[in-house]
């Protein structure tokens, strides 16, 4: 296995705990005995602990930015305003299905997480607050611009994030389909054509 592949691994397995025990599971001993290898090969990565929690924020931080980044709309030019959102929602929700613990990680710190997470959540949402403000500033087409695009941002990310915390925590009564039908209504609603 090559470094970057154990780093990786060894980040996989800290990820593994804090999402069945929280962070306060963390330890370098049990990451060392659920990776299978000795703690001296973890502190050949980390230097200590807050060292391996830190790395494990950045790259899953890192990694729900991106995933953002990708389905969010950055202007509402090229397209149907209305559908760009529910796109954006649909790749919002998607994302957190394929990574349930990340996002987790992001939208509902478990106990004890690092305020290094919380930091870092909350640039990470300001960034995405910025790059969604920008999408909605013209609103939904002339004589339809955003009062307060900040606000709007704020509120449609808000509604994003309990749509994916309903997914997270409760799939069987909140599946995707569910959340995507009702948004559409309801951006209907707001918008009508």
């Amino acid at each position: 296995m090559t470094a970057d592949e154990r780093r990786e691994q060894l980040l996989d397995v800290t990820k593994s705990i804090v999402s069945r025990h929280g962070f306060h599971g963390v330890s370098i001993e049990a990451v060392a005995r659920e990776a299978g290898v000795s703690r001296p090969i973890v502190y050949d990565h980390f230097r200590d602990l807050a060292g391996l929690l830190e790395a494990l924020v950045e790259r899953e931080g890192a990694r729900a930015l991106a995933q953002l980044a990708a389905v969010l709309p950055t202007s509402f030019d090229r397209g149907d305003p209305r559908e760009l959102l529910l796109a954006g929602l649909r790749g919002y929700l998607a994302a957190a299905r394929a990574d349930p613990v990340t996002w987790r990680l992001v939208l509902m710190p478990p106990e004890g997480a690092p305020d290094l997470l919380r930091r870092h959540i909350a640039r990470g949402r300001e960034a995405v607050l910025s790059q969604l403000a920008e999408a909605v500033r013209p609103g939904f087409g002339p004589g339809r611009e955003s009062p307060d695009p900040e606000l709007t941002a704020r509120m449609l990310s808000a509604l994003s994030d309990e749509a994916v915390r309903l997914v997270l925590t409760d799939p069987g009564s909140y599946p995707a389909e569910r959340i995507l039908a009702h948004a559409g209504w309801l951006l209907d609603q707001l918008y009508p054509d």
